[in-house]
C-alpha cells in the first residue's frame, strides 16, 4: 500500500536517504528542509521549505497534504542540529537555538499534524532523537537535554495517541557519517573536534540507517537502536551501571585534561 511521507530535514544526511529509500519503494515523499536539495530523489517525492521552528510554516505543510494528498500517513521529525560543550561555557541562547530546533521543531510538527492523524484514525509519528538522549555523556549537555526530551516525548505520545489508531516511534541512531557536523555549535574547540571526529567515524552510513529505519516503522517498533553497538550501551547501562559510569569517567578524565590544556592557552598561561 503506497504510504504519504512528510521527512523533515529531508534534503541531507539521514532525512534524504529516507527520502530516497521510501520512494523508491513506490511510497509518496514531501522533503520539508530550509533549502531546496539540487536534485530531487527519483520517485513521486516533492519539496516544501519549512522552518521546524516556525508554526506558520507547519501549517502551511499540513494544508499542502490534506490539499495534494488528502491527508499523511507518516510524518518523521528527522531536522535537527548538534552541539557540544561544557555546561558553564553554554551561553541562553545556545540552548534556545537547539532546544527550539530538536525539542520545539519536533513538538511543532506533533500540534500540527496530531490533529489531522486523530481525524483520520490512523497516521504515524516518527521521532529521530540519538543515543546521546540515553547515554547522557559528558561535554554535550544541551544536545543531550534536547535528545533526550525527544525521547520523553515520544514515550508520552505513544499512549497518548494509540487510543486514536496513531503509531509512534522513536529513532536513536548513534554516529552517522553525515554532514551534522558541519552546522555544529561549540564554545569548546576540544569538544567540537571529538564530536566530528566520532561523526565522520562512524560505522554505519545514512543509508544503511534508514534501511533499519524503514524495516522498523513498517513492523510498527517503537524504540529503534540502529546501530549494534549502541544497542550494547543501552543493554550495559541498565544491568552494569558502575561498569558504564568507569569507562565514561576515564574517558571524560582524559578529555577534561585537553579541556583545561585549552583554558590555559586561551589565558595566556602556557
Amino acid at each position: 500500500m503506497t504510504k504519504r511521507i512528510l521527512i523533515t530535514g529531508g534534503a541531507s544526511g539521514l532525512g534524504r536517504a529516507l527520502a530516497q529509500r521510501y520512494a523508491a519503494a513506490g511510497h509518496s515523499v514531501l522533503i520539508a528542509d530550509l533549502r531546496e536539495p539540487d536534485e530531487l530523489p527519483p520517485g513521486e517525492v516533492s519539496f516544501i521549505r519549512l522552518d521546524v521552528r516556525v508554526p506558520d510554516d507547519w501549517e502551511r505543510a499540513r494544508r499542502w497534504c490534506e490539499t495534494t494528498w488528502g491527508g499523511l500517513d507518516i510524518l518523521v521529525n528527522n531536522a535537527g542540529v548538534a552541539a557540544a560543550g561544557r555546561v558553564e561555557r553554554l551561553q541562553p541562547d545556545d540552548w534556545d537555538w537547539i532546544l527550539d530546533i530538536n525539542l520545539k521543531g519536533t513538538v511543532n510538527g506533533c500540534r500540527a499534524f496530531v490533529p489531522l492523524f486523530k481525524r483520520q484514525g490512523s497516521g504515524h509519528v516518527v521521532n529521530v532523537a540519538s543515543m546521546a538522549g540515553l547515554l547522557n555523556l559528558p561535554g554535550m549537555a544541551s544536545y543531550n537535554v534536547s535528545k533526550a526530551a525527544v525521547v520523553s516525548l515520544s514515550e508520552t505520545l505513544r499512549q497518548e495517541l494509540a487510543p486514536y489508531g496513531i503509531r509512534t516511534t522513536v529513532v536513536c541512531p548513534g554516529f552517522v557519517r553525515t554532514n551534522l557536523g558541519a552546522g555544529m555549535r561549540s564554545p569548546d574547540p576540544v569538544l567540537a573536534k571529538l564530536a566530528d571526529r566520532m561523526i565522520q567515524a562512524g560505522k554505519l552510513t545514512a543509508d544503511q540507517v534508514a534501511e533499519r529505519v524503514v524495516a522498523a516503522v513498517a513492523g510498527g517498533r517503537f524504540l529503534v537502536l540502529t546501530h549494534p553497538e549502541g544497542r550494547r550501551a543501552a543493554r550495559l547501562k541498565r544491568f552494569l551501571p558502575r561498569l558504564v559510569d568507569g569507562q565514561i569517567a576515564k574517558a571524560w578524565r582524559r578529555t577534561a585534561a585537553k579541556l583545561d590544556a585549552q583554558d590555559r592557552q586561551e589565558a595566556g598561561t602556557v
